[in-house]
């Protein structure tokens, strides 16, 4: 029986790749279908003849006809042999020359949004990391967190907790954070007021997906949490800016900003401001709310790190006595591990079925072990007195920056000693930032740009700078880099191209 087409997979077949010979076979079967170098109604040869041409088992060769057959890319013809399905489309015939299509060198054909002008949070690369305010994770006892894995690991056999769950997430868990929030922040809430979220920037997203449509306003702060202005565009929403002083987020500004636009949300982060570290004074606290009443909007209170105050009592969260206009969003990642990415939701039951709606959409469930550990962490104690050992671990380290900031930088920057947060907020005077910025990333520093938390053009600027998951070295490194880098731009020398 003629068979015209020639063999020439040979050197496609490799096996030192990680990929199976069988699935090398697939693989270069159907690029030759789709190439036309196979057409329709083609017979192969035998597998055993086209096992002796490849050098492989005949085995090999059978798994992988089948495969084909299965899928429809073959046809079995009883004992005339094995052929390309005749119901294939004619292939798309391809200039001379032309490079195999890949992944990576495929012209798209169709219409997608692309991202945003906005750099992607990439944590990894050389040089020293400065993030904004993120726990040590060194800290964190590693056998701690797998006991509490095997423990929910077992229960979980034992329930048959291993299927897919509810949306909202965890039970345990959701009843621990509310007994959390109840006891210690003062929220009036109870489990059906709590959905679990892959962190609090997924947390923010979501609460803005069930409140913002096209068109609608939202007002943040003059300088804000960056990804929360994302998310908000991507909607559609039309971000508002008002400015924010000492004593937080100007209220009147929000008024006027109302009484001009459909405002949908207002988005605040009252504890310790991101990235200024202030505190929303009780007075605007209640200012807001009123506005929240009268023109009907949301508050989304951003409450990251609520667990870590080093000065007097912590400001108790506006859910706590606005709950009819609050949804409330908090997170695990500052006392727990920012990798195992558990944050939640507090919001009235109608408002939690929907964003829980949003959740089955997007992700069906979350993950359902990491959080039934995180709720045996809490339930047996061993977050509380994690959580203890550190604030005394921070609350040195606070002290110890501030004292190198004075003695590094203290003619060149202002700022103020945090209440509360993991982070300092410096302004740097007479000094060109772009510039300082570019030149200290070329000294091996990473850190988010002053630009990327100011909401408008003439939003104040400024640089947020973790001291938490820095040790007394890394901290006297980074800041004496960033003096470096100062001292370069303030004496004007060139950058190099």
């Amino acid at each position: 029986m003629l068979r015209p087409w020639q063999v020439s997979l040979g050197d496609r077949i490799d096996p030192a790749r990680d990929v199976p010979i069988y699935m090398q076979i697939i693989q270069a079967l159907i690029r030759d279908i789709e190439r036309g170098r196979l057409t329709s109604g083609t017979y192969l040869p035998s597998s055993r003849e086209f096992a002796q041409i490849l050098g492989v088992n005949r085995k090999t060769v059978v798994i992988a006809y089948e495969d084909l057959i299965a899928q429809g890319w073959l046809a079995s013809v009883g004992t005339r042999g094995t052929m390309v399905a005749t119901t294939l489309p004619e292939p798309v015939k391809r200039q001379h020359g032309e490079a195999e299509a890949t992944m990576s060198n495929a012209v798209i054909d169709y219409r997608f949004a692309p991202p945003p002008e906005r750099p992607l949070a990439l944590p990894s690369g050389p040089g020293l990391k400065l993030d904004e305010g993120a726990p040590d994770g060194r800290l964190f006892p590693a056998e701690l967190l797998a006991r509490a894995y095997r423990a929910a690991a077992h229960r979980a056999s034992r329930e048959n907790g291993f299927q897919y769950r509810d949306p909202r997430g965890s039970p345990a868990l959701r009843e621990s954070i509310a007994t959390m929030l109840k006891s210690q922040r003062g929220l009036p809430v109870a489990a059906e007021n709590i959905c679990i979220t892959r962190g609090s920037q997924n947390g923010i997203f979501l609460a803005a997906h069930v409140l913002v449509r096209p068109g609608d306003s939202v007002i943040v702060e003059a300088v804000t949490y960056e990804p929360a202005v994302a998310a908000f565009r991507a909607l559609g929403a039309n971000v508002l800016p008002v400015g924010l002083d000492e004593e937080g987020i100007d209220v009147e500004a929000v008024e006027r900003a109302c009484r001009r636009n459909a405002v949908r949300a207002v988005f605040v982060t009252p504890h310790h401001q991101f990235p200024t570290t202030v505190s929303l004074r009780p007075q605007r606290r209640l200012q807001l709310l009123e506005l929240a009443r009268q023109f009907g909007f949301a508050i989304i209170e951003d409450d990251y790190d609520h667990e870590f105050h080093f000065e007097s009592q912590p400001l108790l969260p506006m859910a706590g006595y606005g709950p009819s206009h609050v949804i409330y969003v908090g997170s695990m990642s500052k006392l727990l591990l920012p990798a195992l990415r558990i944050g939640y939701i507090a919001a009235p039951p109608s408002v939690i079925d929907a964003i829980a709606h949003m959740v089955s959409l997007t992700d069906g469930m979350g993950n359902t072990l990491t959080e039934d550990a995180a709720a045996e962490l809490i339930e047996s104690g061993e977050l509380r007195r994690h959580a203890r050992k550190v604030r005394q671990v921070y609350a040195r380290r606070r002290e110890g920056f501030a004292a190198e900031i004075d003695r590094t930088l203290g003619d060149i920057v202002d700022y103020r000693m945090p209440d509360g947060g993991l982070a300092f907020w410096l302004r740097f005077h007479d000094t060109d930032l772009d510039q300082m910025e570019t030149r200290a990333v070329a000294m091996g520093l990473r850190f988010a740009s002053s630009r990327s938390f100011m909401s408008s053009d003439d939003a104040p600027r400024g640089l947020r700078i973790g001291f938490a998951s820095l040790n007394q070295h890394e901290a006297r490194t980074a800041l004496a880099a960033l003096r470096k880098a100062a001292e370069l731009t303030r004496s004007l020398v060139p950058l190099l191209p």
